[in-house]
């Protein structure tokens, strides 16, 4: 997708990816029934160097705020600092001035990643792949232009910026509305790193398969499960951003998704059931899939799994119709994502962004006044959230990540936005959403973490919103979805389906979907847990625009209790 009047330059400058395959030798509910991990909870991560005003007035978004944040433990890979980045940087934004352009900003984009997938514990594959690059975006009279290369030499840099004008200069005739920039504290000479203990990079794979083997042996051994699915997918991300205002930024992003799944399967029937780990992706290194220090307990989950499994087969059927739902986070981190995550995505609202996954019922006209939930709804969106997966020191634009509010007391107040859109909706600051998932995709507005906050008043456990359930169902975890282009009309299944008799858990249920509309269902929510119940889950790859982008996000909800909801027997809608 040509962003907001932006075209890239020849496809034939394509990345240099390296993909090599090779084969390597052979919870989180805090309900005691369905326990596991410590919460993610609010630790931030440091940014180093210094922030200086430029000339013109600054202005701030109203209840925006940027927190502090601790120091990481770890640094820049030197191999990445070892680039030529600042000589890069004044090539490119040299050639671009002396071209004509008014705005130009340089990006240097490395993504490293490895994925392990191995079968009844043995390898199916092991991939490694890197992609690099540059990128240069310009504006001439109000028109974006865009070039990018995989050499990272000076002399490519210039002559990416002149190209990146040139596409500028010839669109500036279609060009149907000026491009003008929020205003952004220029960073000079910053580095960031996310939070995390153990590089996984630095892990040798033989050790990662291995451990992988051990978790699958636990699973294969128990009685009933007739196949082991494991899997762990790790991303290192290195961006370094310079413009001519003056930025000069190098941040580091770590992060993973470690899961496993066991399958029983029924052959007289020609059928099969599965049952798979609750581990959310994360902004952390190889310490979450060895669960040190607490941070996930794969013992207990390794060994509680063939038991939900078996009980999951044998449990009867639900029977379909308004009811009333506890909702662990491990669920409802993705009724967010779709229901509100991408509703306030700006762009989707204004319906410029509408070819992948349509656009969106929360439009602006309905700023301040659309009634999303009852009043003790509150969502922030995030770029500062600790191991969050969409948490930056500054996005692709050079704006400091910050938290701020989307929807307070029920009422839809806020948006996600990058420096283009911000002045559309008469802010004077963006807060911080631009992304691109390449050096040779254009940065388009991307999701934060976008979060529902816990009770702030008492600590409300998941067993206290099971007790005031007469009869109903509690939901753990994620499995598929369903919502429509308006992101409005919805459907989700789950993990495990508990019966709930008389504040009490009792027994699983089968074939279990929930079906709502956005507004129904949060307007449907009578309580929300405490923050010992918050907990972090995510999507590793969230899709959007056209060339299709990816981006890792999270989101955190506490357990929450919502009254009415329409049951869906799955079984019987397929026509079983």
């Amino acid at each position: 997708m040509a962003a907001r009047g932006q075209a890239t330059a020849s496809r034939a400058d394509r990345v240099a990816t390296t993909r090599v395959a090779r084969a390597a030798a052979r919870p989180i509910s805090p309900c005691a029934a369905v326990c596991f991990a410590r919460a993610d909870r609010r630790g931030r991560s440091a940014r180093r160097g210094r922030a200086r005003t430029p000339s013109r007035g600054r202005g701030s978004v109203a209840g925006v705020s940027i927190p502090t944040s601790p120091a990481a433990s770890q640094d820049i890979d030197a191999e990445f600092l070892a680039l030529p980045l600042t000589e890069l940087a004044g090539a490119a934004l040299a050639a671009a001035t002396a071209a004509g352009a008014q705005h130009a900003d340089l990006r240097v984009h490395r993504l490293v990643t490895q994925s392990i997938r191995l079968r009844d514990g043995r390898v199916e594959g092991v991939v490694d792949a890197t992609d690099v690059g540059l990128a240069v975006r310009v504006i001439v009279d109000g028109t974006w232009g865009f070039a990018s290369h995989a050499a990272l030499t000076p002399e490519t840099a210039a002559e990416v910026a002149r190209r990146a004008v040139t596409v500028a200069t010839a669109l500036r005739a279609l060009n149907r509305e000026r491009v003008e920039l929020a205003d952004e504290p220029v960073y000079d000479g910053v580095r960031w790193v996310s939070p995390y203990e153990i590089d996984p990079f630095a892990v040798p794979t033989t050790e990662k398969v291995a451990l992988l083997q051990d978790y699958s042996d636990r699973l294969a051994s128990a009685d009933g499960v007739d196949h082991v699915t494991a899997s762990v997918l790790q991303v290192k991300e290195q961006t370094f951003y310079a413009d001519t205002a003056g930025s000069s930024i190098a941040q580091q992003r770590v992060r993973l998704h470690p899961q496993l799944e066991a399958i029983t399967v029924d052959v007289s029937a020609g059928a099969f059931e599965t049952m798979r780990t609750l581990a959310a992706p994360a902004g952390r290194g190889w310490e979450y899939v060895t669960g040190a220090d607490g941070i996930w307990d794969w013992d207990g989950e390794l060994a509680r799994i063939p038991q939900w499994l078996a009980e999951k087969v044998k449990a009867p059927t639900v029977t379909p119709g308004p009811t009333d739902l506890v909702i662990d986070p491990t669920n409802l981190w993705l009724t967010i994502h779709e229901s509100i995550g991408h509703a306030t995505e700006y762009d989707r609202a204004i319906g410029y962004e509408s070819a992948y996954a349509g656009t969106s019922f929360a439009t602006p006209d309905k700023l301040g006044t659309l009634r999303y939930g009852t009043p003790i709804m509150h969502v922030t969106g995030d770029r500062t959230e600790a191991h969050g997966l969409a948490s930056v020191g500054y996005d692709d634009e050079g704006v400091a990540g910050q938290r701020w509010d989307l929807v307070r007391d029920g009422v839809l107040v806020g948006y996600q936005l990058d420096r283009v859109f911000a002045p559309r909706l008469g802010l004077e600051r963006s807060n911080g959403c631009s992304y691109a998932d390449s050096a040779h995709h254009v940065p388009i507005q991307r999701m934060a973490n976008v979060s529902l906050q816990p009770d702030p008043d008492r600590d409300t456990s998941t067993e206290d919103l099971i007790a005031r359930v007469e009869d109903g169902i509690y939901i753990v975890g994620d499995k598929s979805w369903s919502i429509d282009m308006q992101r409005y009309n919805f459907q989700f299944t789950g993990q495990r389906f508990f019966r709930i008799k008389d504040g009490r858990l009792d027994g699983q249920l089968r074939d279990v979907a929930y079906q709502a509309t956005t507004t129904d269902f949060w307007g449907a929510m009578e309580a929300v847990g405490g923050p010992s119940t918050w907990r972090l889950g995510g999507a590793f790859n969230c899709g959007k625009a056209q060339p299709g982008q990816v981006a890792a996000v999270s989101h955190g909800c506490p357990s929450i209790l919502v009254r009415g909801i329409n049951i869906l027997n799955t079984r019987t809608e397929a026509g079983r």
